[in-house]
């Protein structure tokens, strides 16, 4: 896949090297010299330019890109990129809010997802510490979500799926188990699966049902 990231602060940065580590083409922009000289190690190609100049963007081909990840620490900035990645026919687009009216405004002027990393950072961490045995969690539609969760040791362990019976009384799904030890990974576990103190779960349902697991 061909990705251009404009901008390389922290979020763009690591968005920079996750997806070149993956194998990804990675072409990154950005006005500060410095950090286009650091990005060279983790990008296919690192461009000192003004990111949100249209006609830069054009001669750089992004408009060839699948994804267009803008990454810009000003809100007038990414909101004017935006709009000339959409009138350059950028079919992806992925922008960085600062903020609930910034993202409104990109979603306005073209952008296809908007993401919240502070945010979504914020409510991360909060999770985890009203709830110490979870672990991650991914947020789907409408209030479902996925979390990764260390098992409670007088509810779940030595006991099997069946016994637990997480689906009928909870209307939780476990979708899968992160075994430690030994170190492997079960899809879809059978209802005789026993867990064990070393196991992590990934379980799907509603947040509601995701906070009664934690509290019964």
């Amino acid at each position: 896949m061909k990705i251009a990231i404009l901008g390389l602060g922290s979020f763009g940065s690591n968005m920079a090297k996750t997806l070149y580590d993956r194998g990804h083409e990675v072409l990154s922009i950005d006005r500060d010299k410095d950090k286009i000289d650091n990005a060279k190690d983790f990008t296919s190609q690192a461009v000192h330019a003004e990111a949100s100049d249209k006609k830069t963007l054009e001669a750089l081909g992004v408009q060839e890109m699948d994804v267009v990840i803008v990454s810009l620490g000003h809100e007038l900035g990414s909101v004017l990129t935006v709009l000339y990645l959409r009138e350059l026919g950028v079919k992806r687009i992925i922008a960085k809010a600062l903020n609930e009216d910034h993202g409104k405004i990109l979603n306005l002027v073209g952008a296809t997802e908007v993401v919240y990393p502070e945010k979504e950072m914020a409510i991360h961490t909060a999770l985890r510490l009203i709830s110490p045995n979870v672990l991650d969690s991914l947020g789907l539609i409408s209030g479902i979500s996925i979390q990764e969760i260390a098992p409670a040791p007088e509810r779940f362990i030595g006991r099997s799926l069946r016994q637990l019976d997480l689906r009928n009384k909870l209307g939780i799904q476990v979708l899968a188990v992160r075994e430690l030890v030994p170190k492997l990974a079960v899809f879809v576990p059978q209802a005789d699966f026993v867990i064990k103190a070393s196991d992590i779960l990934i379980v799907m349902g509603d947040e509601k049902s995701l906070k009664k697991i934690h509290s019964d």
